[in-house]
């Protein structure tokens, strides 16, 4: 069990690296949350920086989760004893995976290094799945970079393929015969279901038809100073 705190731990600290809070300082000499929605997140650093510096933000986002997932749930077979089963029915290794992959994302949301404000988990939640299981994450990015580019709402991009991601594991695993443990599925749900929660505000700003768009994928001075929507 003190293997498993140790790792959630770690994935959590790693999750927590504010990316986008450090890219505006760093290179842009603004607090990125007092622009915009003022959410340290990928999606108003597209929206306030432009789209260099938010791609920059997505991937290292996404890397988080997916290095949690991927490397640091593997320290835990080196750590004591070694990880115990949490629940007899599903694997072990799904499990630990599935514990640091959460971890980042509630690192990254909830971020230490930027008193606990932080972003809305969805590019951490999508390498935290990527290094879970890739092909049906896989799809989640495609509808994401085609519904981002086409209508210019990193919003919607993110509540869609959020949306989209534990029906296509369904469907691999009953329709394709697949090979998804069931807690990787319950935990997918979970985590699609928490983003789309964060981006309730971001719901009703398009159903009202006034959520802003990333208009040039440039950076703008002017954004800065009188971009308002939430991201």
């Amino acid at each position: 069990m003190l293997a498993i705190i140790v790792v959630v731990f770690i994935s959590y600290l790693i999750g927590a690296i504010p990316s986008s809070l450090w890219m505006g300082k760093l290179f842009f000499k603004v607090d990125i949350r007092e622009h915009g929605s003022g959410n340290a997140g990928a999606t108003n650093t597209f929206r306030i920086l432009g789209w260099k510096a938010g791609s920059i933000v997505l991937l290292f986002d996404f890397g988080k989760g997916l290095l949690c997932t991927t490397v640091v749930s593997r320290l835990a077979w080196h750590i004591g004893s070694g990880p115990v089963t949490l629940y007899g029915n599903w694997e072990v290794d799904s499990m630990i995976l599935i514990l640091c992959g959460v971890a980042a994302v509630v690192g990254h949301m909830f971020p230490v290094y930027a008193n606990f404000s932080g972003g809305k988990g969805a590019a951490t939640a999508c390498g935290m799945l990527y290094g879970i299981e890739p092909v049906s994450i896989s799809i989640s990015l495609a509808v994401f970079l085609i519904v981002m580019f086409t209508t210019r709402y990193v919003s919607l991009g993110s509540i869609t393929s959020a949306f989209i991601y534990p029906f296509s594991q369904l469907i691999l695993r009953y329709g394709f015969n697949w090979d998804i443990d069931g807690s990787i599925i319950v935990f997918s749900s979970v985590i699609a279901a928490g983003i789309i929660i964060k981006h309730k505000g971001n719901i009703k700003r398009l159903l009202e038809g006034n959520e802003n768009r990333v208009k040039s994928f440039k950076p703008s001075k002017g954004r800065l100073h009188n971009e308002q929507s939430a991201a």
